[in-house]
């Protein structure tokens, strides 16, 4: 039986399609160091938890399509410390970051139509584009510029009749670049004047290394048709399994379809919408305390990385995330070695190979992702490893 050309179009994903050689090693005794997913072992705070162990209720009801009134009251009492106004209808409830793209993707796309993305990019970006419809159509970048794209000449040649937005995520996964306010208005103003939806994914943006404040696209003025933010309490709140996310606009068309998809999907999941409203109340010194600590994770991982020969990488701004060019000439099948043929003292490491957050044919094969999640002692034998498994690729 034939499946869509859509699906067919749509990649695994390289950051959980080694999963069953993964299972494989453990069960041989390995040991595996996990560089290949943002899974955060920092603790969620407790409120989520009181929250839910609080649910006294005799029947877990659907909840409003939207989202329940508690959450999106907190979504609004967040943005406001942020220093940016939303209506209650100008913000939605999803499952997830995730759903949040996919709805937007739904909302704006026709069979054909292009959003601009600069590459290398978080991977469902391209899934939630090719399922919608669309093409990524990649805004190229470079390590040796710390992937720096917002400049008119890289992206205006790209904007023709198919284009509908430009999408960006800061801080970024997966390289840690972070946006200037000045670089930010000026995507804005390319979005504007070409009458484009720009796409701002902001679910790492109180992990900033630079002492910046806390601040959010939504500060632009003239940007309510434009503007689509994306948000999740996944990485801010260390609550990845709670699958709450928000789409946030203002143009009120756009919402209008979002709503309708959402009716369609019936409901988020009532008490994960409570615990995650539980956990807008955390105090910041909550995210001072866990932004000091991927702090020192960056800084660890860089410093371990550039004492390996012949890799290169930056200094992530951002996120949690670095990407690094290794002395090897495939890192999908190097991941395979090290989960396969590679250990030390029954360990061994994970990552997600770089070729899977690009769509230019070939690039990023000698590139991985890691995401330095783990404490900084693990983080060193992590790369440890690493570097050992390296050498032993290259002398087979």
């Amino acid at each position: 039986m034939k499946l869509s050309d859509k699906i067919a179009r749509c990649d695994e994903s390289p950051i959980r399609k080694f999963h069953p050689y993964a299972v494989a090693a453990k069960k041989r005794g390995i040991k595996i160091h996990h560089l290949n997913i943002g899974q955060p072992d920092i603790q969620t705070p407790p409120a989520y938890f009181e929250a839910l162990e609080a649910f006294r209720r005799p029947v877990l009801e659907y909840a409003p399509s939207p989202g329940i009134p508690e959450l999106i009251e907190a979504v609004r009492g967040y943005y406001a410390r942020v220093g940016v106004s939303y209506g209650a209808d100008e913000i939605l409830i999803t499952t997830g970051g995730s759903e949040a793209l996919l709805m937007a993707m739904l909302c704006i796309l026709d069979e054909g139509d292009e959003v601009l993305v600069p590459e290398p990019f978080y991977p469902n970006y391209h899934t939630f584009i090719t399922m919608a419809g669309g093409r990524l159509c990649p805004i190229a970048t470079s390590p040796e510029e710390n992937y720096q794209f917002a400049s008119r000449e890289k992206i205006e040649p790209l904007i023709h009749e198919k284009t509908r937005a430009i999408l960006f995520a800061t801080p970024g996964n997966p390289t840690g670049t972070t946006l200037r306010a000045e670089e930010i208005q000026l995507l804005a103003d390319i979005a504007k004047e070409r009458g484009l939806y720009m796409i701002c994914d902001e679910v790492y943006r109180e992990f900033v290394y630079d002492g910046s404040p806390l601040t959010s696209a939504g500060k632009l003025a003239d940007m309510d048709e434009n503007l689509i933010l994306v948000d999740s309490v996944s990485k801010r709140f260390s609550a990845c399994g709670a699958r709450i996310g928000a789409l946030i606009t203002r143009n009120k068309q756009l919402m209008r379809g979002a709503i309708k998809i959402a009716q369609a999907r019936l409901s988020v999941a009532t008490l994960d919408q409570l615990g995650a409203a539980a956990l807008y109340g955390v105090d910041a010194a909550y995210f001072d305390a866990t932004r000091e600590e991927y702090r020192r994770r960056r800084d660890t991982c860089y410093k371990k990385l550039m004492e390996i020969p012949g890799v290169f990488a930056c200094a992530p701004q951002g996120a949690f995330y670095t990407m690094a060019t290794l002395p090897v000439d495939d890192t999908e099948a190097f991941q395979l070695f090290l989960l396969n043929e590679f250990e030390d003292k029954g360990e061994t490491v994970m990552f997600a190979p770089g070729s899977g957050f690009y769509a230019t044919e070939g690039a990023g094969k000698s590139e991985i992702r890691i995401a330095y999640v783990l404490r900084c002692e693990d983080l060193e034998r992590a790369l440890d490893l690493l570097r050992m498994a390296i050498e032993r690729y290259n002398a087979r």
